[in-house]
């Protein structure tokens, strides 16, 4: 499956890697320009390095043995400012029966997923889809939520100091 961002090259000579190699999920194949593959990876490494306690939706939960942890809604929106894309909503029912959302990217056509290890094996979850509320985007319904924009501020600020921007 070849992978239609914005900014990708999907040429012959481009390398080939798995969306496993990058750490988004399943291994169906995509074709990236090298470029564009070190921007993904950069960003990627910047926004898990940067994840903290005082980023996270559950900060008495967190711990760096799951820093992942309540990343999910400010990690897709520092993720949408450097690739665009959608936000997408899903509900994830975990191995206890517990119900918890979850948001994460939908680029080309592709999910891209950079805190879905936040939850146990055994977790299922519905189709994404746009959770907008009275707001236009998912992402402006996320937003709307005060902790969350300050949690998003704080994530947005550490990885732009990670990568120099």
């Amino acid at each position: 499956m070849e992978r239609n961002h914005p900014g990708l090259d999907n040429g012959e000579s481009s390398p080939r890697v798995t969306r496993a190699d990058l750490g988004l999920g399943s291994a169906s194949e995509v074709v990236v320009n090298p470029e564009a593959l070190r921007e993904l990876e950069r960003v990627a490494k910047a926004l898990s390095d940067a994840w903290s306690a005082d980023t996270s939706a559950s900060p008495d939960e967190w711990s760096p043995d799951n820093p992942v942890l309540g990343q999910c809604a400010v990690t897709a929106c520092v993720f949408q400012d450097y690739f665009g894309g959608d936000i997408l909503n899903s509900q994830v029912t975990l191995p206890d029966g517990r119900v918890d959302s979850h948001y994460y990217n939908l680029l080309g056509g592709e999910e891209e997923d950079l805190t879905r290890q936040q939850f146990p094996l055994g977790s299922v979850f519905t189709p994404g889809r746009p959770k907008t509320g009275d707001f236009a985007t998912t992402r402006d319904y996320c937003l709307s939520y005060e902790a969350t924009r300050e949690r998003y501020d704080r994530l947005k600020a550490k990885v732009k100091e990670m990568l120099g921007d």
